[in-house]
C-alpha cells in the first residue's frame, strides 16, 4: 500500500552478502560506527503522494543529484537507537517509540514531511530481521540503528522540499569510549554556543553537531575528551555537552540536569535517567545551574558526582572540568556509585537481564 501509516516492505537481499567468518572477525573489535550490515531500508516521499515504494535491500551508495535540496539548504534529521542480544538468542530495542516521536518533532521544525510512528518502528524491525547475524553476542556490543531522512528533491530555491528520502543502516558496535566506562574530561567552550533561543537546538539535525565539531576540535586540543556548551544568551549556564545531556549528584542525594527550555535536546536516556532516579527515590530537580555554581560545588564538596548520558555512551562519569581559567576535578576524579548504580540499573533493562516495569523493551525477534 502507498501513501499510509503503514508499508509493505519489500525484500530485496544482498546478493554479496558479507561471508560469516569474516562478519565474526570484524564483529570481534567493531569500535563504534565503521563496521556496516548487509542491508538497507529506503523508503520515498513525495508531495501529494506520501510515503511510498519501502524496500530492505543492499546496503550500497545512494544516487544523488548535484542540484539536491539536501546539499543546499540542510533539511536533514537523523535519530540513533540500539539493538540487544537476548538471553534466549532473541533481539530487543529500547524505547523505539520515543526516537519516533523525537523523529517527528525534528521533522517538523526542519519543515519536513513526517515519518508515520507504525513506519518508523517497522523500518527498524525490517532490518533487523535481515541483519540478525549481525547483532552482537557480546555483553558489551550492540547494534546501532541509524534512522535518517533528508531532502532529495532536485531544485535551488529556499523552500521546504517536496521530497524526501528516509532511510535506516544498522552498525555493530562496542564502547563508545575507548578503554570503556571511565571518566571522562571535559571542556567548557566560551567562544562557541550549540543553541540559541528559537533556534534548532531540540531538533537532531545534522546541523546542530557540524556546528560543534569547532568546539569539540578545541575540546582535544585542551587534552579533553568532550565539548560542554553554556547557553547563548548569557553564556552563563550548563545546556549539554556536544553529543550528550548532563547531570549533577549532590551531597544531600539529589539529582539535577538542565531544563528543556528548546536549546537542549530532549534525550531518551535523559528522560529514562529522570524516572529511574525518582523511583529510586533521589529528589530529582530540573533546573538552571551555571558553570560557576558548578566549579564552587565541587570544590566545596557539595557536588559529588556529575555524569553524560547519551544513546551512545549510555551513561558516562565527568571527572575532570576544564577551560582556560583552569580544572577542577568533581568528587575524588572517580566514577560514583550513584553514576554507576544507575548506569547498571538502566544497561540490565535495556539488554533485558532484569525486570522492565516501564515497558520500554521493543521485541523484535
Amino acid at each position: 500500500m502507498n501513501g499510509g501509516e503503514t508499508l509493505d516492505f519489500e525484500i530485496r537481499p544482498n546478493p554479496q552478502p558479507v561471508a560469516a567468518a569474516e562478519r565474526s572477525a570484524l564483529m570481534a573489535n567493531p569500535g563504534f560506527g565503521r563496521i556496516f550490515t548487509d542491508h538497507m531500508v529506503t523508503v520515498r516521499y513525495a508531495d501529494g503522494k506520501g510515503w511510498y515504494d519501502a524496500r530492505v535491500e543492499a546496503r550500497a551508495p545512494i544516487p544523488m543529484d548535484p542540484a539536491s535540496a539536501v546539499l543546499h539548504y540542510a533539511q536533514e534529521i537523523f535519530e540513533g537507537l540500539k539493538a540487544y542480544r537476548t538471553a534466549d538468542g532473541g533481539v530487543t530495542m529500547f524505547r523505539p517509540d520515543a526516537n519516533a516521536a523525537r523523529f517527528r518533532a525534528s521533522a517538523h521544525r526542519l519543515a519536513m514531511a513526517p515519518v508515520p510512528p507504525r513506519l518508523f518502528l517497522d523500518a527498524l524491525d525490517a532490518l533487523i530481521k535481515a541483519d540478525r547475524d549481525w547483532v552482537p553476542n557480546d555483553p558489551e556490543g550492540s547494534l546501532y540503528l541509524r534512522p535518517f531522512q533528508y531532502a532529495s528533491e532536485v531544485f535551488l530555491g529556499v523552500k521546504p522540499s517536496s521530497e524526501y528520502l528516509f532511510a535506516v543502516i544498522a552498525s555493530p558496535v562496542g564502547s563508545y569510549f575507548k578503554g570503556g566506562v571511565q571518566p571522562v574530561s571535559v571542556w567548557v567552550s566560551r567562544e562557541y554556543t550549540r543553541a540559541a533561543p528559537g533556534g534548532t537546538g531540540a531538533a537532531k539535525c545534522g546541523g546542530n553537531y557540524a556546528a560543534s565539531l569547532v568546539a569539540q576540535a578545541e575540546a582535544i586540543e585542551h587534552g579533553c575528551d568532550q565539548v560542554v556548551f553554556l547557553d547563548a544568551a548569557q553564556q552563563r549556564y550548563v545546556e549539554e555537552l556536544g553529543g550528550m545531556n548532563v547531570f549533577y549528584v549532590f551531597d544531600d542525594g539529589s539529582i539535577a540536569t538542565p531544563p528543556l527550555t528548546g536549546t537542549i535536546l530532549p534525550g531518551i536516556t535523559r528522560e529514562s535517567v529522570l524516572r529511574l532516579a525518582a523511583d529510586g527515590g533521589y529528589t530529582v530537580r530540573e533546573e538552571q545551574y551555571s558553570y560557576d555554581q558548578w566549579r564552587a560545588d565541587a570544590v566545596s564538596g557539595r557536588l559529588r558526582e556529575a555524569f553524560a548520558c547519551g544513546t551512545a555512551a549510555v551513561i558516562t562519569p565527568i571527572g575532570t572540568v576544564r577551560d582556560h581559567d583552569g580544572e577542577f576535578t568533581v568528587g575524588d576524579g572517580k566514577a560514583g556509585d550513584v553514576t554507576m548504580g544507575l548506569r547498571e540499573q538502566l544497561v540490565t533493562i535495556q539488554r533485558g537481564t532484569a525486570p522492565d516495569p516501564y515497558g520500554w523493551v521493543h521485541r523484535v525477534l
